[in-house]
């Protein structure tokens, strides 16, 4: 009978079903009975049902609000952009946003997305008030290259949240001649991923350029905040400035 339905229909029999105060989406703004299991092996309590964040997502939220950020005025570069945190970036008032990935063959990317290579930035130095980098470096090969190119272009006091997957290692495990899809997941947690940092990540951030401070916001919120907000309480928030 399911199958009869058209699926527009389907989407809003979902989305009542799940409607719900047990939890709510700082990005969406929107309550649910619960967050959804995502990722490989699956998280519970991970994906919101409604805009499709996640934990890392909705704490980056709460770290925008928080902070007031962005503000009128404001040029926001949010590289490899999830849909969730996007839309809410593309309608704050008076900021120029741009969305940029690494465009390869065969997908499909959001309109207006450039193709941006974060090795060899296109833009002067001291440009963007904001910049999002989530969970991006663990692909680039020349990652420190990176890491200086996107702190040439944040101005002077102006914030990037940069996020990574990251191990309770002291040091980054990385080596280039492991290309092997089915060892990179058994390494560094993804077949695409090229390492797994270690608690090392803050001093490269600091090699090229940022003053870095580290947020544990999970650690700061009450227990009930952490679980209506879907937060890991392993995630934390990195911040570079200059």
């Amino acid at each position: 009978m399911a199958a009869l339905l058209p699926n527009g229909l389907k989407r809003r029999l979902r989305d009542l079903a799940l409607r719900g105060d047990a939890v709510h989406c700082p990005l969406c703004h929107r309550g649910a009975i619960a967050f959804l299991p995502s990722g490989t092996p699956p998280r519970p309590h991970a994906l919101c049902p409604f805009c499709g964040s996640l934990e890392r997502t909705r704490m980056m939220g709460l770290a925008l609000k928080e902070r007031g950020l962005p503000k009128p005025g404001h040029r926001v570069l949010h590289v490899a952009p999830d849909r969730s945190l996007r839309e809410m970036l593309r309608k704050a008032p008076g900021v120029t946003y741009i969305a940029g990935d690494k465009q390869a063959p065969g997908y499909s990317y959001p309109q207006d997305t450039i193709d941006l290579d974060i090795t060899a930035l296109d833009f002067p130095d001291d440009h963007f008030d904001l910049i999002i980098c989530s969970h991006v470096l663990e692909h680039v090969p020349e990652d420190r290259t990176a890491m200086r190119e996107l702190c040439r272009v944040l101005r002077p006091g102006g914030t990037a949240i940069l996020l990574v997957p990251m191990s309770d290692r002291p040091t980054t495990d990385e080596d280039p001649s492991v290309t092997d899809p089915e060892e990179r997941f058994r390494r560094f947690g993804q077949t695409d991923h090229v390492r797994l940092y270690g608690r090392d990540y803050m001093d490269r951030l600091r090699e090229a350029g940022f003053i870095v401070t580290v947020d544990d916001m999970a650690a700061q919120l009450p227990p009930a905040d952490v679980f209506r907000y879907g937060l890991l309480r392993r995630d934390l928030l990195v911040i570079g400035s200059k």
